[in-house]
């Protein structure tokens, strides 16, 4: 160690002791590179400054690891294919998934030519910041955790994104005793680490306020735990990074908020970003494959992967891994599939989403998108100048139409393959809408204003872009898309609406199954429940006694063609629910506040919402409520003035204090949240 470096760490670790021992919520850090001073507000936010981006992100990993480190840990185990070493044998799927992708290969090979300087100076920043809080916690590191580089961070957002868009449902479709006839992801119905959900984002702009403000709503629907559960920051540096957003565990960059001139936001969409070819294996070879006219062998490479026993005790077991021309193999007992993966190979994930956060105009913003390296999720823009921008973004591949591409396609022929994509430009997408107003709720790209003049022309069917209208993107239009003048009142009341609209699938589902149980006759011991449920006025406020039956009762659906409805099987249900509520309430009218629970620690406080209202709520049953796990989580507003005034607002379901549940800060923002009020955070 240099004098000089060993000099600064001595003096970061005095200052660091000083701020502990003075119970000061402000740490300036340093290494022998980096420096970042970190601030935290009465929330514990942290607002980070430095002199370069490289700097901040050097301070967002430090703040994000005092807050979470377990999870930071884990995400880095994970994308280095090494998380069965700490957690045994049930996370050795992921570790063969690494080792499949071959992640590791692609960033040896591509990191120097396809990331860009800066981009790896923030990368550096970020793993150095992991690294100096070991260094100043070093009771928290594992031996066997390694020090954090740049290509981690890199190598993270690749093992990540194909998570994000269902590659894990795809596999486990395909691992079942038959194969299925038609394959592709299915976002809503994920169960895995890196679930997306769903989220809305709406936008009005100043034509269509009532004050001339324009206004946009940042407002995903993730998992209130884990590795894709937000973490909310400020960054600021002197190289002029100025936002407020959030952001999931290993991200240097946020990838949702707002800086002073311009905001935006995601929503998952389900474009078809993954194609399966069944190959035909040489009987006599097992590592060849009929191609073209000639056995073509297949790439073979052993996969070590460590898995923990007991204690100290692991053992490390070796799997082949294969890949063809068309991409990584799987092998099960009915064949053996290959897959094709948009944006596989991208390194530029994070190059993206920085530029975004670096834009100062609409102009910037679209040269960033234009980037096309983030292979999915529509994005919702507004800004200072009143422009509104939505796009259905999506890295789609361009296929020849002659093929079934929701179904397992021929491995044998090049006509298969794909090498190209759909233009950006070509892309479904909305600029300064007539209306002055668009939404976009996991729904048709088509109707973002409830308009079909203002969309794109439609791109074919073999690209999965949706057509359906979701209940909040029709409740966003009978709200945002109904009113010609929106104050900010109005702005936060539609926001927070927990109706099912009329033309909703929960209502005609509603309507289907009391028509059936009325023609059938309902049983004596059945007819309280259904009038009540008959009854309900399709809201789900706290205080609603109609709600819990109903929604707990009633199938619902995204989308119609994944609705399951059975009549007897809603029968079954419904006895079931009328059971629970009895038992646990004494009565079946119980308001749902009273089922519905936000549980943090001590706190146990009721909800409004469920799913599938503008204010989502998911939830699963634990010890005699249903506990919320997802859904409505961190929420932005943002407002631009016609004089240049800037405000916005923000919640988390918890707090900054993610895992730390010694912190005033592990649930305090659980007390705004449920009452569905928010903390101002600029100006």
């Amino acid at each position: 160690m240099g004098l000089k470096h060993f000099f600064q760490k001595f003096l970061g670790l005095i200052i660091f002791s000083i701020s502990v021992l003075l119970g000061s919520d402000d740490l300036d850090i340093a290494d022998s590179i980096y420096s970042a001073r970190i601030e935290r507000d009465e929330w514990g936010v942290p607002h980070i400054y430095g002199k370069r981006d490289a700097d901040v992100t050097f301070g967002l990993a430090y703040a994000h690891a005092q807050d979470d480190y377990e999870t930071l840990r884990d995400v880095i185990f994970a994308l280095r294919g090494q998380l069965a070493s700490i957690y045994g044998r049930d996370a050795a799927i992921n570790d063969y998934y690494v080792h499949l992708m071959n992640f590791w290969s692609m960033v040896e090979e591509r990191y120097e030519t396809d990331v860009p300087d800066d981009v790896k100076l923030i990368c550096d920043g970020y793993a150095a910041g992991i690294n100096k809080f070991l260094l100043d916690f070093p009771d928290k590191q594992k031996k066997s955790f390694k020090p954090v580089t740049a290509k981690d961070i890199i190598a993270g957002f690749s093992h990540r994104m194909p998570l994000m868009f269902g590659i894990d449902g795809i596999l486990k479709k395909l691992s079942k005793k038959k194969p299925p006839e038609f394959i592709g992801s299915n976002h809503e119905s994920q169960d895995g680490p890196f679930d997306m959900l769903a989220s809305n984002v709406m936008a009005v702009g100043p034509q269509r306020s009532s004050d001339g403000f324009t206004r946009l709503w940042v407002n995903t629907h993730q998992p209130w735990d884990g590795a894709v559960s937000w973490y909310e920051v400020h960054l600021v540096s002197e190289e002029g990074w100025d936002f407020y957003g959030a952001l999931f565990p290993g991200s240097p960059i946020p990838l949702i908020g707002h800086n002073l001139h311009l905001g935006w936001s995601h929503t998952v969409n389900s474009p078809d970003l993954v194609d399966i070819y069944k190959l035909t294996i040489n009987e006599q070879n097992k590592d060849q494959y009929w191609f073209e006219g000639y056995w073509k062998d297949l790439d073979v490479r052993i996969a070590p992967i460590k898995v923990k026993i007991v204690g100290p005790f692991s053992w490390t077991f070796k799997r082949s891994v294969k890949s063809s021309i068309h991409g990584p193999v799987l092998e099960f007992d009915h064949g053996s599939y290959a897959l094709r993966i948009s944006s596989l190979k991208d390194l530029r994930f994070i190059e993206q989403w920085y530029r975004m956060g670096k834009a100062r105009n609409v102009t910037e913003f679209k040269e960033a998108m234009m980037i096309h390296a983030i292979p999915m999720f529509n994005t919702g823009y507004a800004d200072k100048d009143g422009k509104l921008y939505y796009v259905y973004n999506a890295k789609i591949p361009k296929r020849d139409p002659r093929y079934e591409w929701k179904k397992i396609l021929p491995g044998e022929s090049k006509q298969t393959l794909w090498y190209e994509y759909v233009p950006y430009d070509r892309l479904p997408q909305v600029y300064d809408p007539l209306e002055g107003f668009f939404q976009n709720c996991n729904s048709s790209p088509y109707l973002a204003t409830g308009s079909r003049v203002d969309a794109s022309r439609p791109i074919p069917d073999w690209s999965g872009i949706e057509k359906h209208q979701t209940n909040r993107a029709l409740r966003a239009l009978e709200t945002f898309g109904s009113d010609p003048s929106i104050n900010r009142e109005e702005f936060f009341k539609y926001k927070y609406d927990v109706e099912y609209s009329r033309e909703s699938i929960l209502a005609g589902v509603r309507k289907r199954y009391i028509s059936e149980m009325t023609e059938k006759g309902i049983p004596d011991d059945l007819r309280a429940a259904i009038e009540l449920i008959e009854a309900w006025d399709l809201r789900a406020d706290s205080s609603n006694t109609s709600a819990a039956l109903a929604i707990l009762t009633l199938p619902n659906a995204f989308k119609i063609e994944e609705l399951k409805y059975d009549t007897d099987s809603v029968t079954i249900k419904l006895r079931e629910n009328i059971s629970y509520l009895e038992k646990e309430f004494g009565k079946i009218d119980v308001p749902l506040g009273k089922v519905l629970r936000l549980i943090r620690g001590k706190l146990d406080l009721p909800l409004s919402g469920g799913p599938g209202t503008l204010r989502a709520i998911y939830s699963k049953k634990e010890g005699g409520v249903y506990k919320a796990v997802a859904g409505d989580c961190y929420i932005q507003a943002v407002e631009w003035g016609p004089e240049g005034q800037l405000n916005a607002w923000s919640i988390h379901q918890y707090g900054s204090a993610t895992k730390d549940d010694s912190s005033p800060h592990y649930s305090d923002q659980s007390k705004l949240f449920y009452k569905q009020e928010m903390k101002q955070i600029r100006p």
